[in-house]
């Protein structure tokens, strides 16, 4: 009688919205069905399983997978669902160290105009990835972090030398004076969100030192990443965003590029359903990639 009352009482808390996708209580139940037949294959198995069912796909056609785990992981805090064990509690993962880079680290510096010529070039999916993984991970200050979901990342050369490393990732979700700035409301962020993305790394590497290359290597790879975004995720981007810490940092090579300095964060990082108060507030730069980004932006579809 009492797992009774309990059941009843949880279908009560439906239904929810995780992920832009609501449960109902029929739903739950689908879930259930879904996560019994695949008990002993694990939890990624069970999260494209429902993708499959669902049809539940990224604008390139690749399944949400990621995005199926955090409503499965959701579901089991609100005690709705049930999970197998994760296979990181079965055993312990070790990761293969990321090696030092080998690279020439003989002192660049000069005018950028006496210089060989700069290229930029997206390394994803290229035999240059662990190149650009190491040097971030040796060399940035917050080192380097696999990065979940759509991401690009770029090495910048000077003849043969790698002189800087770019990466960018989603949009953040909550950053009130972006939207402020674009003019956005709840309902019309959650469908064009996608279509903003975050520069989430910027690395000149440090025996580099040549005035001007910084805002040089923003304004060539805010030309580049429009086409490379579109030809790997198959949707536009008609917005870039970066956060930079201000106490650190004054974000002089991105107003030299000609970004925009929109606000600050609040200083707070979400935990759970809270939000912390961490103190680290950081100012808000976007780079418009066309004229009339806020309509485009405030459309239900995108526009080519």
């Amino acid at each position: 009688m009492a797992s009774s009352f309990l059941f009843c009482y949880k279908i009560h808390m439906l239904p929810i919205t995780i992920r832009k996708r609501t449960i109902t209580a029929n739903e739950l139940r689908f879930i259930k069905e879904i996560v019994n037949k695949n008990w002993d294959k694990g939890r990624t198995n069970i999260s494209k399983v429902l993708c499959k069912e669902w049809n539940w796909r990224q604008p390139n056609g690749s399944l949400k997978d990621m995005a199926c785990r955090e409503l499965l992981l959701r579901l089991k805090r609100r005690d709705l669902l049930e999970l197998p064990p994760s296979k990181s509690s079965r055993r312990i993962i070790r990761r293969k160290p990321i090696e030092k880079p080998s690279v020439d680290e003989s002192p660049i510096s000069g005018r950028i105009d006496q210089l060989p010529p700069i290229s930029i070039q997206m390394v994803r999916w290229t035999r240059h990835e662990p190149l650009w993984n190491s040097l971030v991970h040796y060399h940035h200050y917050q080192s380097y972090s696999s990065t979940v979901g759509q991401h690009l990342k770029y090495i910048v050369w000077i003849d043969k030398n790698a002189v800087a490393c770019l990466g960018w990732g989603s949009a953040s979700w909550s950053v009130k004076s972006r939207d402020l700035f674009i003019g956005w409301n709840k309902s019309t962020k959650e469908k064009n969100l996608h279509l903003v993305i975050n520069n989430t790394r910027f690395l000149i590497l440090p025996w580099v030192s040549v005035k001007h290359l910084a805002s040089k290597i923003l304004a060539l790879n805010a030309k580049k990443i429009f086409a490379d975004w579109l030809s790997i995720y198959k949707h536009p981007v008609y917005l870039l965003e970066t956060f930079i810490e201000k106490d650190r940092f004054r974000g002089t090579c991105y107003k030299a590029a000609n970004w925009i300095h929109v606000g600050q964060t609040k200083g707070t990082s979400k935990k759970g359903n809270n939000h912390l108060f961490h103190g680290n507030i950081k100012d808000v730069y976007l780079y418009p990639l066309r004229k009339d980004f806020r309509l485009v932006l405030n459309s239900f579809q995108y526009q080519n």
